[in-house]
């Protein structure tokens, strides 16, 4: 049998209390990434404290791993509902790890019939080794078991992860029942399954989510001051915050509602500090009146807003990309904003120090465009190279050169639209910061030359910031067969796409579009202009992005691929709905949803 290496896609189901978010990351991917794997983990889950169907996948590779996959090598399933729910993704060389005691099914019930079983009494197991909850423990043993891998790894992560906790007992209990599972698999089944994973030298890698990366640039980028009501899928930003309020010296509230969270993020950085707040659209709703106020004030502010599917409370556990029109356009009037848009982990990280930096040195409110997808999956990194990285304050006067200041004027009119900001209890720098149209020295002003002198200050940052940003990433061959434009969370989906897409011979390279304000016009029309053909892919309805192309540049996009049923794209998908489009060129608009294309026209 040619066996695959280091290569498999690992999915756990359940119900919420069944320990699959310990079992998928905290043991299985985990024991992968120390084994020297790249690992990229996901989860779907209702929004139930108990009950319903929960999951966990976990995609494990030589090399770089950016996105789940559509299709299961190896589904360990804690009840037959995952099974019934799954087994149309099972690949044809994948098995199934479940318990034969409660579970009857047969060869005959699965689509592929190559499918191996691997029936195990889990319960039974599990009730000698502790009690039911190491079900998941029995089945991550005959997980280890089935693709040959080192039990030590495995057993060094149960020992680190319950060690400190628990004690001792808890360890060997985990580490029993894993090797009873481990056993029974070897004692009772035929290595045949087609699917090994062997241990590589590890080098500087991490393993963490995506709110992660975005807490710990917030913590290398100085914030001291962190506000929010918990909304999913940015509520673990908040935890995390506060997890390292005592290490780093940081103010974390847990506000009374949305509204308290943005005001009184304002109210730290007026008062001198970074400060930031994180919610996701409903909460940001709330939020917006306050946003205008730091618009206004000219305080300094980063909102982390974490999308997933609206309106209303729309799909609370799920994610999208149906807020960007909304972060574009939010709170009355017109005023600046800047809307930064990672893909990745490490965008996550790097990102969120540069909208500190923007922030304070501009003057305006920044906004991290997120959503369920990425902030809540894990995957393998490199450590964060923070060499490069500098703090930028700004304007921002010392003590000495504010008292040095003779009539100090907050906002007044400089040749870049920036001003010099004092914070209270300095010296000379007394002021008004209202949120009514003023004067340079905050007054409250309503003639028609003041509006327009103010409302032009605060556009003329703008223009000086459009020069500095970042343009857009364009990754691959200049002269491809296909051009991918796209944002956000899509990324990974589609760096695995494009290596399914190379293998069939079709060549892609892919614009991906991190600042969506100040957009960069001039790179996107250029990459459209030397385009053999653009296809759009978003995780929403309207193609959001395409439009805001489209207001910019004067382009149309020739064709899209969306999916707005609250979960991501998987690379299969995308690789279908471009060869798709390549076979037919008169299909403008393809909708994938789980079982493919439903839409296309």
């Amino acid at each position: 049998m040619n066996r695959i290496i280091n290569k498999l896609s690992w999915k756990i189901g359940g119900e919420a209390g069944d320990g699959i978010l310990n079992a998928g990351l905290q043991m299985f991917a985990k024991t992968c990434l120390r084994g020297g794997l790249h690992v990229f983990a996901s989860s779907e889950y209702p929004s139930l404290i108990r009950g319903g169907h929960n999951s966990l996948d976990v995609s494990v590779d030589a090399r770089e791993r950016c996105s789940h996959s559509k299709y299961i090598d190896l589904l360990v399933a804690l009840n037959k509902d995952t099974i019934d729910k799954h087994k149309i993704w099972l690949s044809s060389d994948g098995g199934v790890i479940y318990d034969g005691d409660a579970v009857k099914i047969s060869q005959t019930d699965f689509e592929k019939p190559t499918v191996r079983l691997y029936p195990l009494p889990l319960l039974k197991i599990a009730n000698e080794n502790g009690g039911k909850i190491m079900r998941n423990t029995v089945a991550l043993g005959a997980t280890m078991a089935l693709v040959d891998f080192d039990m030590d790894i495995f057993n060094g992560v149960v020992t680190d992860n319950f060690g400190t906790k628990k004690g001792i007992a808890i360890v060997e209990a985990n580490i029993k029942a894993a090797k009873a599972g481990y056993d029974y698999i070897k004692d009772n089944f035929s290595d045949d399954f087609k699917f090994k994973l062997e241990k590589q030298e590890r080098k500087n890698t991490m393993f963490l989510s995506g709110n992660e990366a975005i807490t710990v640039g917030a913590i290398k980028a100085g914030c001291k001051f962190y506000s929010a009501y918990p909304m999913t899928p940015a509520s673990s930003i908040l935890s995390n915050m506060a997890a390292q309020e005592r290490n780093f010296n940081i103010v974390v509230k847990h506000t009374e509602d949305e509204i308290a969270a943005v005001n009184m993020a304002i109210g730290a950085s007026y008062a001198g500090v970074r400060s930031a707040t994180g919610t996701s659209g409903g909460g940001f709703a709330l939020m917006a009146e306050g946003f205008g106020l730091a618009a206004q004030t000219e305080v300094p502010l980063v909102v982390i807003e974490a999308q997933r599917p609206g309106p209303g409370t729309g799909m609370a556990t799920h994610s999208g990309q149906g807020d960007l029109r909304f972060m574009l356009h939010a709170s009355t009037d017109e005023f600046p904003r800047v809307v930064i848009a990672p893909g990745d982990l490490d965008e996550c990280f790097y990102k969120t120090i540069d909208a500190f930096n923007i922030a304070e040195k501009y003057q305006m409110p920044v906004i991290i465009l997120t959503d369920k997808y990425l902030g809540e999956s894990y995957a393998t990194t490199m450590e964060f190279d923070t060499r490069g990285v500098k703090i930028d304050r700004g304007l921002l006067m010392s003590d000495k050169e504010v008292e040095q200041t003779k009539d100090y004027r907050r906002y007044k009119v400089t040749e870049s639209g920036i001003s010099p900001r004092a914070i209270p209890s300095q010296k000379n720098g007394m002021h008004v910061a209202s949120s009514y149209e003023h004067d340079e020295e905050g007054y409250e002003r309503e003639e028609e030359e003041i509006r327009v002198m103010m409302h032009n200050k605060r556009f003329k940052k703008f223009a000086l910031l459009e020069k500095e940003v970042e343009q857009p990433k364009l990754f691959g061959l200049d002269n491809a067969d296909v051009t991918i434009i796209s944002w956000g969370s899509t990324k990974g989906p589609i760096k695995e796409a494009i290596k399914l897409l190379n293998k069939d011979g079709v060549t892609v390279n892919f614009l991906q579009v991190v600042f969506m304000s100040p957009f960069p016009s001039a790179a996107v029309a250029d990459v459209m202009n030397n385009s053999n053909k653009t296809i759009l892919i978003e995780n929403n309805k309207t193609a959001q992005l395409g439009g805001v192309i489209k207001e910019n540049t004067g382009l149309d996009v020739d064709h899209k691929i969306l999916k707005y049923d609250g979960r991501p794209f998987s690379p299969e998908d995308i690789s279908v709905g471009v060869k798709e489009i390549l076979s037919n060129g008169e299909l403008k608009h393809l909708v994938f949803s789980k079982h493919g294309i439903i839409e296309a026209f």
